[in-house]
């Protein structure tokens, strides 16, 4: 284990945009129409959903969003202590949101917060009422339909004290888009003794770009938890979310599973700054390259103390094509933090596999084997209909992998 314990400023390695050109992209789109009931889309559209993790039957769901291109073309809440709608009809309902609203990220942070700050195209509001228990994960999907748009939306959420919501968001493209950009900023408030799981699932094509803009702010006894899923080919991807524990207690945790296909660059990481005594942080991240480039970050900042946090990276190396960076970082500015890292990036041991094969399984049944322990998803605790389709996922990845 190698520690890098700081104190006072440091020169921290920020991720390196890679040059997108905004303006080759489309930024308007044709509408879409509003459709009360998803089950009337088209057999292509919701097999690319529930891919991502959304399921337009809305089976053990507590309520939907979904936006096409610029559209909000569904929105609904089946939980009386949940309000599901776009940011844009929020604001014009809850004068307070003003508070929230780009307060956490800053508009100004690069020039794609500052795209989406000059033109957002709606995003989803959603907000459990304090004291609400939400039995069933709400679902929010943002679709590119239109070949080569820009698509910029502005997310927030608000679990309200002493309540408790899973969220899963799946992003997509349609089959027969090629190219496009995705822009999204979200913004997490949960309040004291609160609790909020934020469930990612990453689908798109080959030559999108993606840039999502994440921070959440954490208070007193609450607890985020964050899963990031990305298994589909995608052109280029760069997010660094971060989270600010501002009371005492507050718990963070962000778990990533990525898989780098041959073209994509993913640089993906995580940062949770501990600001309040006895907080809590932990961050996974599960790395595999099939010949595409990862980037795996972590940063984990202590300003007080006693606090605990760990950063733990696993890099699994499939083709010699492939690239991947393991870069932790620790930054304590006060004596008493008890901050921990671990990073290891390599190939599939040769005994492992030899092991499986006295076993009676093929070479590449033993390598499928491995590689789908090594994406277990059974820490993130997500619903079973949701693990199926991600397993079906990491079963296709083997395939292509081997």
């Amino acid at each position: 284990m190698v520690h890098n314990m700081r104190r006072g400023k440091i020169k921290r390695q920020e991720p390196q945009n890679k040059q997108i050109d905004i303006a080759s992209y489309n930024k308007d789109a044709s509408p879409k129409a509003y459709v009360q009931n998803l089950s009337g889309m088209s057999s292509a559209q919701k097999k690319t959903m529930l891919s991502a993790g959304v399921d337009a039957s809305g089976k053990g769901r507590s309520g939907t969003y979904l936006q096409m291109d610029h559209s909000v073309v569904h929105s609904n809440s089946l939980f009386a202590g949940l309000e599901v709608m776009s940011t844009t009809q929020a604001l014009k309902k809850h004068e307070w949101l003003d508070n929230y609203f780009w307060k956490a990220v800053n508009p100004q942070a690069d020039e794609f917060t500052a795209q989406a700050h000059t033109k957002p195209n709606h995003g989803y509001f959603i907000r459990a009422l304090p004291g609400a228990k939400v039995v069933f994960p709400l679902q929010a999907c943002l679709f590119i339909t239109q070949n080569n748009i820009m698509q910029t939306v502005h997310n927030i959420i608000i679990v309200e004290e002493g309540s408790d919501l899973q969220v899963i968001t799946g992003c997509a493209t349609a089959e027969d888009v090629s190219r496009g950009l995705h822009i999204g900023i979200s913004e997490f408030y949960v309040k004291k003794n609160a609790r909020l799981t934020f469930t990612m699932v990453h689908n798109w094509a080959e030559d999108v770009s993606v840039r999502p803009r994440t921070a959440a702010i954490v208070e007193e006894g609450a607890t985020f938890l964050s899963n990031y899923i990305c298994l589909k080919p995608v052109k280029n991807l760069q997010m660094y979310p971060k989270a600010e524990l501002t009371g005492r207690g507050a718990i963070a945790r962000y778990n990533s599973i990525l898989f780098a296909h041959p073209g994509s660059h993913l640089d993906v990481g995580s940062k949770v700054i501990l600001k309040a005594k006895d907080s809590k942080a932990e961050i996974v991240a599960r790395a595999i390259s099939a010949g595409g480039e990862i980037i795996a970050r972590g940063y984990l900042k202590a300003d007080v103390a006693p606090v605990k946090a760990h950063l733990e990276c696993r890099g699994l190396m499939l083709k010699e094509s492939g690239k991947i960076y393991a870069i932790p970082e620790l930054e304590g500015n006060t004596a008493g933090v008890d901050l921990s890292h671990e990073a290891a990036v390599g190939k599939i041991a040769k005994e492992e596999i030899e092991y499986l094969m006295a076993r009676g399984m093929t070479q590449g049944a033993a390598q499928a084997a491995i590689v789908r322990g090594f994406l277990d998803t059974s820490i993130m605790g997500l619903p079973d209909e949701l693990n199926k389709q991600i397993n079906k996922a990491i079963e296709a990845c083997e395939k292509e992998a081997f």
